[in-house]
């Protein structure tokens, strides 16, 4: 018996990365799980398709996360062909790596919009239903190492993702009383479709590499265990916290001063 039986999940951002993986184990222990993207239908589908192979059933939505309306539809719609959601995981997000002076209104706007108001929007639909179903459920959100530690020409996505931490935190308290669990994970290099020109470099990789104690990116499967431990039944006391997984690269803050 799978530690999700009966569960449905929403995983924005599942297409692929992260989100497909945490869709594929979730599904592995029993889950049914609504999939979402954004410009990558394909994905969405080969996620779907994993999702049903485990034995899930599945729902596949395009989602906006920073329209109020399309975040609304989605719930709408695993409502009516999945049930009250359990479980949501907020993965869905986007970057911009440019310096501060050349980083313009729209830059910035996107990525709050995308890393901050969209767990937002998506969080407060959650909380609803939970709240109509007498409580109970698990929040997730997937921060960055980058929720605490600065990193040049990151401005916006730093502002983004400290801010969802603290946002993960405040709910986890107000939400309390409804055993509403609330925490995130703080991922650090792993290599997804958004870094994997990056980690696949050889130049960058040895540029890189050293600041990991690990000296290797991180994979999405990896993320997903620590997500799928997170959403279920054995992390019932756990609320409020910030699971950092980035083979020990926060460590290095602050290394050679």
């Amino acid at each position: 018996m799978g530690k999700l039986n009966g569960k449905i999940a929403i995983i924005t951002g599942s297409d692929s990365g992260i989100g497909q993986a945490m869709a594929t184990a979730f599904a592995r222990e029993g889950a049914d799980v609504a999939v979402t993207w954004h410009t990558d239908e394909d994905g969405a589908q080969i996620t779907a398709e994993r999702v049903r192979q485990a034995g899930g059933r599945s729902l596949v939505c395009r989602l906006e996360v920073t329209d109020e309306a399309s975040v609304q539809a989605l719930f709408r719609a695993v409502d009516e062909q999945l049930g009250v959601p359990d479980i949501l995981v907020n993965d869905a997000g986007v970057g911009k790596s440019k310096a501060f002076t050349e980083l313009t209104y729209e830059d910035f706007d996107r990525v709050l919009k995308t890393d901050l108001y969209g767990p937002f929007l998506c969080a407060r639909e959650f909380v609803r239903r939970r709240q109509n179903a007498g409580g109970g459920g698990t929040l997730l959100n997937v921060t960055s190492v980058h929720d605490a530690i600065p990193s040049p020409n990151n401005v916006a996505y730093g502002a983004a993702k400290g801010g969802l931490l603290l946002m993960t935190r405040s709910l986890a308290m107000e939400l309390a009383p409804l055993k509403i669990n609330v925490n995130a994970i703080a991922p650090g290099l792993i290599r997804t479709p958004m870094t994997m020109q990056r980690v696949d470099d050889p130049a960058q990789r040895e540029q890189e590499m050293p600041h990991i104690p690990w000296h290797r990116p991180g994979q999405p499967e990896e993320v997903a265990e620590l997500a799928l431990y997170l959403v279920g039944p054995d992390a019932d006391y756990i609320t409020g916290q910030d699971f950092v997984i980035d083979g020990g690269l926060e460590m290095n803050w602050g290394q050679g001063a």
